[in-house]
């Protein structure tokens, strides 16, 4: 409130006086919108105007002109406009908050450990030491102690996984590991079952599903071994003894590209024997994306698929909706949504206690990275099962609830394989493998490797 002697005049607050001609005896004034506080500019007006005197004058009180009031409205835009923009740079740091700590250390003062007096001294000397102490953010050290958390962890699996390898004394089986370095340098736990009185006519690599590990087909890779073919498992990315967030697939197109690298160095070690693929429910989806590949399509005389992750049912659509952003802004974090609760996987009671009691499966909620890429790559495969030309063999369980059967009916009617076979058994679940008619299952995977080798 600016006052004198004749007339009292409203100015807003944030307004600054540029110009006011007192000698001329009149209120010619010029004003500019600003956040700064009125001044009082008359030596002889009163800045605190009590209530009795504001109220005798409030009928002088003149409005502000037309041009006042669109300078308010622009500085109402402008404050719009300001919080507007902070709005928008919350939301950029939200985003990049999966990259945040990756900020360089700032180099102090010298020695390794400095107290507060030495490190006011060393500032007055300059940086005339020859060492210097790097201040490491808080952030950095927490995630090195999750990656060495994390090391310890992967090592201790890959402990158990070799630990059940040597134990493995079977007669007509020579069980042997060996540890794979992935094309980004991470060490992948594999294994290899070869036949000790039976002539090798052809080779098998395995990949197993969601959760597991390829130790848990050890059974089933021995009787491959009695009807000679060598069988070569790799434990998949986060899984089994292999490095990585136990159950955490980052991209499963990693695992793919891990895959092809296996099969080249497996058929450098098999010169001139036909390689089959055998892929279990996201293993299989994983072999499917991999024979793709025109270059692998040409090394590969077939592939079998139990159950696989072609069509998959998500107990609740939203998952579906919100899985791309949420999978980007917290690729860890585990949801349950994925999995429908009490879902069984076989109807063999003492399977099911030998999986869940396993230590190298997981058992734990499904992370929604994870779950994501099986989205994606599902919806790969669908648009471009046309383009399978292996010999394929397909078997699912008809009361599967993990995988979709009918998806698999897709597959065997889309590919253009001209050697194609698809076997659907009334009431089986997921793991066929496990199942109460497992040698059933077997028998046929062995029937059809035996007119094919």
């Amino acid at each position: 409130m600016t006052c004198s002697s004749t007339r009292t005049i409203a100015i807003p607050r944030e307004t600054k006086f540029l110009y006011f001609n007192k000698i001329y005896g009149h209120s010619q004034f010029h004003v500019k919108p600003n956040y700064w506080k009125p001044k009082c500019l008359s030596k002889d007006s009163n800045p605190l105007i009590s209530s009795s005197a504001a109220s005798e004058r409030m009928e002088a009180v003149e409005p502000l002109t037309s041009g006042a009031s669109g300078r308010i409205n622009a500085l109402f835009s402008l404050r719009a406009l300001r919080s507007l923009l902070l709005l928008l740079n919350a939301v950029v740091l939200f985003l990049l908050l999966p990259f945040r700590g990756q900020r360089r250390a700032s180099a102090i003062c010298s020695g390794e450990e400095v107290g507060k007096d030495e490190k006011q001294d060393c500032r007055r000397k300059g940086s005339s030491s020859s060492s210097a102490v790097m201040r490491v953010p808080a952030a950095m050290v927490l995630r090195r102690s999750a990656a060495v958390i994390l090391d310890q962890e992967a090592a201790a699996r890959r402990s158990l996984a070799i630990q059940r390898v040597v134990e493995d004394d079977d007669n007509g089986t020579v069980r042997e590991f060996s540890l794979f370095t992935s094309a980004r340098g991470e060490t992948l736990f594999t294994q290899s079952w070869t036949p000790v009185s039976v002539v090798v006519r052809g080779v098998v690599v395995l990949l197993h599903g969601l959760n597991e590990h390829s130790g848990r087909y050890s059974d089933f890779a021995k009787q491959l071994n009695a009807n000679g073919f060598k069988v070569y498992g790799m434990d998949w990315i986060g899984h089994g003894g292999s490095d990585g967030l136990h159950a955490y697939v980052h991209s499963l197109d990693h695992a793919v590209t891990d895959m092809k690298m296996f099969l080249e160095k497996v058929l450098a070690e098999n010169p001139g024997l036909p390689c089959f693929c055998f892929g279990h429910s996201t293993g299989g989806a994983i072999v499917l994306k991999a024979v793709l590949d025109p270059k692998i399509e040409a090394q590969v005389s077939g592939i079998i698929l139990t159950s696989p992750a072609v069509g998959i049912q998500p107990s609740h659509p939203i998952f579906v909706v919100f899985a791309p952003v949420v999978s980007f802004l917290l690729p860890r974090y585990q949801v349950s949504v994925t999995n429908k609760k009490n879902m069984p996987v076989c109807r063999d009671p003492e399977a099911l206690v030998a999986k869940y009691s396993d230590p190298l499966v997981y058992t734990g909620p499904l992370r929604v990275r994870t779950g994501y890429e099986i989205l994606r790559t599902t919806s790969y495969l669908q648009q471009n099962m046309n383009r399978l030309r292996v010999p394929l063999l397909v078997l699912h369980g008809t009361d599967d609830t993990v995988t979709d059967p009918q998806a698999s009916q897709k597959l065997y009617e889309a590919a253009a394989s001209t050697d194609k076979t698809i076997k659907l058994f009334e009431g089986l679940l997921h793991d066929l493998l496990f199942e109460l008619e497992r040698e059933t299952i077997m028998d046929n995977i062995i029937q059809w490797l035996n007119c094919r080798v």
